[in-house]
C-alpha cells in the first residue's frame, strides 16, 4: 500500500472528531481534548522542550492512523529514564537531544500508541512510519508503555528496536462485587490492617467525597490545584501542569474526570484527580494541605477501588512507583517500551544494558507477585494483569 504521511505541528491541525475516531474508548489521555489542553496551556511546547511532531497516515486521502510524537530537548516527564544514555552519548561527543518520543506527556499510562482505524494493516502502517521515526538525523526515538501486541508488531517490522521492561502496580476486579467482597478476598491479617487504616482517617475527623464530571465546580478544581502544587513544592520542584490545563479538561472532557476530596469540618484539605475510560480508572494527581495518617491510602487507593466497584470499571491504574500498593491489593503489571538508537555501536551497548535490566525486572515482578495480600483462591486477581 502507498501511504501519505503528514507531520502535524499541533494536535489542533486535525478536528477533534477525526482524531478521536481513532482513539480507543479506554484511553482518555490520547483524546484530542487532553493532548490539546497540554499544548494550548503551554505544558507541551517548544519553549518547554516538547515540540509536537505528530504523524497522520492517509490511504487514498482517508485518515487511517495517527502516531503522537514529540521532539524532546530533555528527558523530563517521561518515566522511562534514559539520562544515563544521554550522558554517555554526550561525553562521547554526540548530541543526544533533540530526540524523538512517542508517549503521553507527564504520565506513565500504558495503552495504545499507534491509533488505527479501518482500511489498513497495522504492520504495513508501521513499516511506513518507521522511516519517519527511526530517522538517523536524530540520536534516538522512544515508544513508551505501549500494549504488548503493538510492541510485538513493531519488533516484527523494525527488529533493531531495543526493548525495555518496567513494572507498575494495578488493581483488577476479580468479581469482588463491592469493597466488602474485596476485603473478604484478603488474608485476615491484611483485611484488619485495611480496616484500621480507613478507620484511622475517620478518627481524624476527615470525610471523603467523590465528585464526577460537571459536579466538579471551579472552586473544587482550584482547591485541587493548590494541593497538586504542594506535592511538587515539597520536593523542591515546579509543577509540570498549570491550572489552565486542568480548567481545559473540565471544560472539554468533564465526563472523564473524577475528583476525590477530603474534608475536615467545613473545608476541603486534600484532593486526588483521576481520569476514567470505558474500563479503567486512572489515578494521577494528588496533594494535601494537611498531614494525616493513612489519608493518601484512602484518597488515592481505597476511594478509587470503591468507585470502580460501584461503576463497573474493571481496572484501577493508580500511577507509577510504590511497593506499598502491593499490600493494598495492587498487583504487579509488566510493561514494555521500545527504543531506536541511530548509532550502531552505541545501540549495541544500550542493548546489553536493556537485556540485563529485563532480567532484573522479571525477577522483581515474580517476587512482588508473592507478596500480594489475597487468599490463594483469589490469586487470579493479580495473575490476570500479566496475561
Amino acid at each position: 500500500m502507498r501511504f501519505a504521511i503528514e507531520t502535524l505541528n499541533a494536535v489542533e491541525a486535525l478536528p477533534a472528531t477525526a482524531w478521536n475516531a481513532l482513539v480507543p474508548a479506554d484511553q482518555p489521555f490520547l483524546r484530542h481534548e487532553f493532548l490539546h489542553a497540554l499544548e494550548a496551556s503551554g505544558a507541551v511546547s517548544p519553549a518547554s522542550g516538547w515540540t509536537p511532531r505528530h504523524l497522520a497516515v492517509r490511504l487514498d486521502g482517508v485518515l487511517v492512523a495517527l502516531l503522537p510524537r514529540y521532539l524532546k530537548d530533555h528527558s523530563f516527564g517521561e518515566y522511562v529514564f534514559d539520562w544515563a544514555w544521554a550522558d554517555a552519548w554526550e561525553r562521547a561527543g554526540g548530541d543526544y537531544y533533540p530526540k524523538g518520543l512517542t508517549a503521553v506527556p507527564f504520565t506513565p499510562v500504558p495503552g495504545a500508541r499507534l491509533l488505527m482505524g479501518d482500511g489498513a494493516a497495522r504492520r504495513e502502517v508501521m513499516a511506513a512510519l518507521g522511516e519517519h521515526c527511526c530517522d538517523a538525523t536524530l540520536s534516538s526515538w522512544h515508544l513508551l508503555f505501549a500494549e504488548d501486541a503493538e510492541i510485538d508488531d513493531w519488533l516484527a517490522v523494525r527488529p533493531e528496536l531495543l526493548e525495555r521492561a518496567a513494572v507498575q502496580f494495578q488493581w483488577r476486579d476479580a468479581g469482588f462485587g463491592d469493597f466488602a467482597g474485596f476485603l473478604a478476598a484478603m488474608s485476615a491479617k491484611r483485611r484488619k490492617e485495611v480496616r484500621r487504616e480507613r478507620r484511622r482517617v475517620a478518627e481524624q475527623g476527615l470525610e471523603l467525597v467523590r465528585l464526577e464530571g460537571e459536579a466538579i465546580d471551579a472552586a473544587a478544581l482550584e482547591h485541587f490545584y493548590r494541593c497538586y502544587r504542594i506535592t511538587y513544592y515539597e520536593r523542591g520542584q515546579q509543577p509540570y501542569l498549570s491550572l489552565d490545563f486542568f480548567r481545559r479538561l473540565r471544560e472539554t472532557m468533564p465526563e472523564a474526570l473524577l475528583l476525590v476530596q477530603a474534608w475536615h469540618g467545613a473545608r476541603p484539605v486534600a484532593a486526588a484527580l483521576c481520569l476514567q475510560g470505558s474500563e479503567t480508572l486512572y489515578g494521577r494527581y494528588w496533594g494535601s494541605e494537611v498531614e494525616a495518617d493513612c489519608l493518601h491510602f484512602e484518597a488515592c487507593y481505597y476511594q478509587g477501588i470503591e468507585h470502580c466497584l460501584a461503576k463497573g470499571l474493571t481496572r484501577f491504574d493508580p500511577g507509577t512507583q510504590g511497593e506499598h500498593k502491593l499490600s493494598r491489593g495492587f498487583a504487579p503489571r509488566r510493561l514494555r517500551s521500545l527504543h531506536f538508537i541511530a548509532h550502531r555501536g552505541f545501540r549495541d551497548a544500550v542493548a546489553r544494558f536493556c537485556a540485563e535490566e529485563r532480567e532484573h525486572v522479571a525477577a522483581y515482578a515474580r517476587h512482588a507477585e508473592t507478596r500480594l495480600p489475597f487468599r490463594r483462591d483469589h490469586d487470579a486477581a493479580g495473575e490476570a494483569l500479566n496475561k
